[in-house]
């Protein structure tokens, strides 16, 4: 496996994906960052980091196994990959929020960026990028952040905290490999936050409704369970969960 170390870039997926487009990257292929200046999340949000503190990285991944239909499956296996690397780190009370936000006690402490490389319509590769929260103690003004060390008072090693998520990331993508993608949803359903629990959500025009998160289906949208017992599939831009 190969890691790529870097003191400071903008992106570490823009540099993957540069990377992938002038060579033949071998399937596992990591870009880690000790600060990013233009780290990007969902939606076109930004991800902020204090240098040398946390996990900025990138993977390049084989995926020409699975459909374009089934790529939201990458984004199981990554969040379940970091929700079980931190769970293995002692920490606690860790959650999947859909799409793919991983929080500990209910304050976020990752964030994930996948962008497929499709050819010919078909899937041929993905990079996984993620950004983890690992020793930062002062977020200024994102006060729904946290760090493994805010959370257990352990400062931790920022490469086992790579390998942990690598390994585990490994098992997962096995599992889909062997076609378990069954069995890997539903590992990825009962880590997600809020799963069967009274919550409020809004739409695009900004009404706010009540409903039941129950899963996702094969192709990431949120199901939620409605009034009248209606069971509705939301995709990304059609609904946020407010609480």
């Amino acid at each position: 496996m190969r890691i790529i170390k870097l003191n400071a870039i903008d992106s570490t997926n823009t540099f993957l994906r540069q990377l992938s487009n002038a060579e033949v990257l071998e399937d596992y292929t990591v870009v880690v960052a000790e600060s990013q200046t233009n780290g990007r999340g969902q939606m076109g949000t930004t991800w902020h980091s204090q240098p040398s503190k946390n996990l900025m990285a990138s993977m390049f991944i084989d995926v020409s196994f699975l459909s374009v239909e089934d790529s939201f499956y990458v984004s199981m296996a990554i969040s379940l990959a970091i929700s079980n690397a931190l769970k293995n780190f002692q920490i606690k009370h860790v959650k999947v929020k859909w799409p793919n936000d991983i929080l500990a006690d209910q304050k976020k402490i990752s964030g994930i960026l996948i962008e497929n490389v499709i050819k010919n319509n078909m899937l041929n590769a993905t990079i996984i990028g993620f950004g983890l929260n690992v020793n930062q103690i002062n977020f200024e003004n994102l006060p729904q952040a946290t760090s493994m060390q805010m959370v257990s008072g352990v400062f931790y090693d920022l490469d086992q905290v790579l390998q942990a998520v690598i390994k585990h990331l490994k098992i997962i993508i096995e599992m889909l490999k062997r076609q378990q993608f069954e069995k890997v949803k539903a590992l990825y359903e009962a880590e997600l936050f809020r799963k069967n629990k009274p919550s409020t959500f809004s739409n695009v025009e900004g009404e706010m409704f009540p409903g039941f998160i129950k899963g996702v289906s094969n192709t990431g949208y949120l199901q939620v369970l409605l009034e009248d017992n209606i069971l509705k599939e939301f995709d990304l831009k059609e609904v946020r969960l407010l609480y």
